[in-house]
């Protein structure tokens, strides 16, 4: 699906089934929200999006503990469900998407170049995550692939709903 066609269905979806999202980014520094938000009427569906580059705003504003990042590092799934969950907590939404990852360049032997993160969350449900390795493609080309992996993971939430 490309990304016009999953804004479009995740807008009648999303008001159909009355859910509020939320996003939580690093990696993609608000292009998350940006197409959620691109479709005049996304006002019914999307309540805040939190851009939280530094490790010091993802544990002010979303609660991600420094045990976390200590243990696992910014990028690691563990550290994209506590996104998610804050997100939840500190907005009026009952979904919420979350990504952090290296979108490069550079990365390491551990830490690849390409991996992101996600990690959707929604009320009354166990919070989910993946971890995808969409490698060292170039900065432009995991933001992107990000963004419409974190739409299918929404619509696919959606479609579940």
């Amino acid at each position: 699906m490309d990304l016009p066609e999953l804004q479009n269905i995740i807008l009648a979806e999303a008001k159909r089934s009355k859910t509020l999202i939320s996003t939580a980014e690093s990696c993609t520094g608000g292009l998350i929200a940006g197409a959620l938000t691109e479709l005049p009427g996304s006002s019914a569906i999307f309540d805040r999006g939190f851009v939280t580059y530094s490790n010091e705003a993802k544990q002010d504003l979303l609660g991600v503990t420094s045990e976390t990042l200590d243990r696992f590092g910014a990028v690691s799934v563990e550290t994209a469900v506590q996104m998610a969950s804050g997100a939840l907590l500190h907005s009026a939404s009952t979904l919420s998407l979350s990504v952090t990852g290296i979108a490069g360049p550079g990365g390491s032997d551990f830490k690849p170049e390409g991996r992101v993160c996600f990690a959707l969350a929604q009320q009354n449900a166990e919070t989910v995550s993946w971890q995808i390795e969409f490698g060292a493609i170039g900065r432009h080309a995991v933001r992107h692939n990000s963004v419409l992996h974190a739409l299918t993971l929404i619509h696919d939430a959606l479609k579940d709903h």
